[in-house]
């Protein structure tokens, strides 16, 4: 059984509450294992009515458990109120896989306090340099906020001529695409708080492999504390957890152990240069699709309807699916997709993209969890004295912003490398690194989940980074697959195609521009 480890966190550490459970957990996964076998329904009651029941129980637990067949602990979810965890956490552990769900405060629209941040241990001198940088990112923060604001202010009253902008609830709207902004220089230190919810096959995963690159210490404090709360409501729960697999045995570790003293040894510089050139212009390209798409997802059509080929072309029957004015599934805020026969077509197309995201908007991009990507171990794409970040375009718009923000970067590189130069673990001086840092990975989906990001994403309220990347991956589809690419638009489109008013679907967040008459190409924003 886990025990909880010693806190090692100079800053407050992680708070962990169970703020909702399932009940009788244990003795429910046993009763659903039974009633696969069973002439009734088997009830949790009656696995553990008596003695006899309760050692019938625990055999069939353990052996089920050892077999693989880990449906029985889904059945039981739990949920986490989480406070004082890293963004950086968030977005290497908590986040990165697909079956869990979170609701966190957002920094694009709530201002970041200066006492909120994950201070790993450290020496004196090391910490006094941390905790000198992050002060000097909060600075940062704070004056972009000022210097920002006469642009920010003149491109909402291009959208909203008829709005006064010192009205406070539009000051309120300005000062959010402001700190939307600013935050790229924050560390991803930042702390969030949020509810998290998983199911207790997902803790299981959470406990054996929590000590991974590239938190595995805040990782460990923070699976350990969800271990441990639901053990105090569920003792039996865990009966027969396996042990953590420590960092060094991970395949990761092992392999850069394997490469130590060799010309593979260090290549991050030679390897992020060779990424973005095949990048190019892009800020997503597509390298990869099923060939066939338009053909195979029109004669899955055809096989759901029971029609002939003589008698639906592949545009009808793609059309028939695509189309809002036919499939009215698409307007529905409820996303009916993946239970409608015929857009459970679109699962067909396949497709594959190279991308490049700051952190900041990596971490929401990550929230798209039918989406999937393979992202890096962050210390191997970071090269000491190389600044490497992502501009947003409101700061490329304002001269003086932009200077500053170059400025800023220098300083928050020369710290890290200053804490690496005195022996701190990649893990503790990445901390540091801004949100702007970028992240380079592939990304790979079906059309049915793509279709539900890129109309979610491609509205002008969207995180700018993804708003764009969205655009690009639109873009290189529709010239491929034109009879599926004609019908990915924002929102306000397929709601008008539909039939649905308002075509604006976000009330008095509406972006000020009618989207829903532009063509694709036409599409262009700055905030």
């Amino acid at each position: 059984m886990t025990t909880l480890i010693e806190k090692k966190f100079l800053s407050e550490e992680p708070v962990v509450l169970l703020e909702n459970y399932f009940q009788d957990a244990y003795d429910n996964a046993v009763a659903t294992a039974r009633t696969c076998y069973s002439s009734k329904v088997v009830s949790s009651e009656e696995v553990s009515k008596d003695e006899k029941a309760k050692e019938r129980r625990d055999t069939i637990a353990q052996s089920i458990y050892k077999a693989g067949h880990h449906t029985t602990l889904q059945h039981a979810t739990f949920q986490f109120v989480l406070d004082k965890v890293s963004r950086q956490f968030l977005w290497s552990f908590l986040h990165s896989h697909p079956f869990y769900n979170s609701e966190q405060v957002s920094q694009r629209y709530v201002e970041v306090k200066p006492e909120h941040f994950t201070v790993p241990p450290l020496e004196e001198k090391a910490e006094r340099l941390y905790r000198e940088t992050i002060v000097f990112q909060m600075e940062a923060y704070h004056k972009l906020l000022e210097i920002l604001q006469p642009t920010t202010k003149r491109e909402y009253v291009k959208l909203f001529p008829h709005r006064d902008p010192v009205e406070k609830k539009w000051a309120s709207a300005i000062k959010k695409k402001e700190l939307e902004v600013a935050r790229y220089v924050l560390p991803v230190a930042t702390h969030a708080h949020l509810y998290h919810t998983v199911s207790g096959i997902t803790l299981h995963r959470y406990h054996r492999l929590c000590e991974q690159f590239d938190t595995p210490l805040e990782s460990r404090i923070v699976v350990d504390k969800m271990i441990q709360a639901v053990n105090e409501v569920d003792p039996e729960f865990f009966k027969f957890i396996e042990e953590v697999i420590p960092l060094e045995k991970t395949p990761e570790h092992q392999f850069f152990q394997s490469i130590q003293n060799t010309e593979r040894d260090w290549t991050g510089e030679v390897f992020l240069k060779e990424f973005d050139v095949e990048l190019g212009s892009y800020t997503s390209k597509l390298i990869d699709y099923k060939l066939n798409a338009e053909q195979t997802m029109a004669q899955a059509v055809r096989s759901v309807l029971g029609m002939r080929k003589v008698w639906m072309k592949d545009e009808e029957a793609i059309d028939l699916v695509m189309n809002p004015k036919k499939d009215s599934y698409l307007a529905q805020s409820l996303t009916l997709t993946t239970l409608g026969k015929l857009t459970r077509t679109m699962v067909h197309p396949h497709f594959t993209f190279k991308k490049k995201l700051s952190h900041t908007a990596d971490s929401q991009d990550q929230r798209h969890r039918m989406v999937p990507a393979s992202r890096p171990i962050l210390a191997r794409h970071f090269i000491p004295a190389k600044p490497d970040y992502i501009v947003p375009v409101l700061i490329q718009m304002n001269e003086e912003a932009l200077s500053y923000y170059h400025e800023v970067m220098q300083r928050i590189w020369k710290a890290i490398e200053g804490l690496l130069t005195m022996g701190i673990k990649d893990e503790f001086a990445l901390y540091l690194l801004p949100n702007a840092f970028p992240i380079r990975f592939e990304e790979s989906g079906d059309l049915l989940n793509f279709h539900h990001k890129w109309v979610q994403r491609l509205c002008y309220t969207a995180q700018e980074e993804i708003w764009k990347t969205c655009h690009d991956e639109v873009t290189q589809v529709k010239t491929i697959f034109p009879n599926i690419g004609k019908y990915l638009a924002a929102p306000c489109w397929v709601r008008k195609e539909a039939g649905v008013q308002p075509f604006c679907p976000e009330g008095e967040r509406y972006c000020g521009v009618p989207v829903w008459k532009l063509d694709l190409q036409a599409y262009d924003r700055v905030i």
